[in-house]
């Protein structure tokens, strides 16, 4: 089967610096070495239609076409049976990505080929017949509900990594968790690894541990539930949750690290993403409004409404 052909065409801004083209891809878009390897190599780089060297100075108003063929990327070309009927809260969308609303219960891809049901499943029925695919970016546990990017091309994948690595990709979480957490604001940098009696479980100072750290601000709170707001700094599975159980305030409805609260739905939502948009650089703040059972339960423990 043939590959697919990735084009994308961005025009500079007026305001652009000029530099380099080699710069312009490497460091300002951030676009991987091979890439700019393949680019040059192929002449698949335009400024304002025609092939030019890559120490070319490109500046204001400029025209950049990017070719790329489909080999350059590890996954070229997206394999997730698209839903039929999608179900998609679509919260910001331009020509390279989406940043959905992921409901709570509802995996976010596929595990086997085949499988369906998946966030991933409706991204792909979203985009059916529209030139685009979708390639997974990151993840969130099954349980969790929240803003999750879902790039539109391949291109961009390796761009929104390195900007989450980075952490100018930011994500906020708002939670539920068990009694008054004192003191009501500070940091967690406990390293998070694998338990070894539960595979499914991790564990601060666990197996093969890699540094967490975890900002946390206390929104409202009583002896029963504090509604906490917390920003990640790292990436670790399940780093919230084992963070919050670990220093005595586990998630409400966490069936894996709450022993007095094991009935979903887990109480945890990403409410906030900083996305620093590819290409352009420009920074958007996207709220995902939370669920109605995330609201009853906030007056359930009277800590009113967020």
């Amino acid at each position: 089967m043939r590959m697919k052909h990735w084009q994308i065409v961005n025009q500079l801004a007026v305001d652009q610096q000029p530099r380099p083209l080699r710069e312009l891809l490497e460091q300002q878009w951030l676009l991987p070495r091979r890439f700019v390897h393949y680019l040059r190599t192929r002449r698949n780089v335009l400024v304002n239609g025609h092939y030019v060297p890559v120490n070319t100075v490109v500046g204001p108003g400029d025209q950049v076409t990017l070719r790329l063929c489909g080999d350059e990327f590890r996954t070229g070309e997206s394999s997730y049976v698209p839903a039929n009927k999608p179900h998609l809260t679509v919260l910001f969308e331009n020509r390279d990505l989406l940043v959905v609303n992921k409901p709570a219960g509802q995996k976010c891809h596929p595990n086997y080929r085949g499988e369906t049901g998946t966030v991933m499943n409706d991204a792909a029925g979203y985009l059916a017949g529209t030139g685009s695919q979708a390639f997974m970016v990151h993840r969130i546990d099954q349980q969790t509900s929240g803003a999750l990017i879902i790039a539109k091309n391949p291109v961009v994948v390796p761009i929104l990594d390195r900007l989450i690595s980075a952490n100018q990709i930011h994500r906020t979480y708002l939670a539920l968790a068990d009694g008054q957490v004192t003191p009501a604001d500070g940091s967690w940098r406990w390293s998070i690894g694998r338990d070894s009696n539960d595979k499914r479980k991790r564990q601060v100072g666990g197996v093969q541990a890699q540094m967490a750290w975890t900002d946390y601000q206390t929104l409202a709170g009583n002896e029963q539930a504090s509604l906490m707001k917390l920003s990640l700094h790292t990436g670790r599975t399940h780093q919230l949750r084992v963070h919050l159980a670990h220093a005595g305030h586990p998630i409400i409805g966490d069936p894996l690290y709450n022993p007095h609260h094991d009935e979903p739905p887990l109480l945890l939502h990403g409410a906030w993403l900083r996305l620093v948009v590819p290409f352009s650089g420009e920074t958007q703040i996207i709220q995902a409004p939370i669920a109605n059972y995330f609201q009853e339960n906030l007056l359930k423990y009277h800590l009113g409404k967020v």
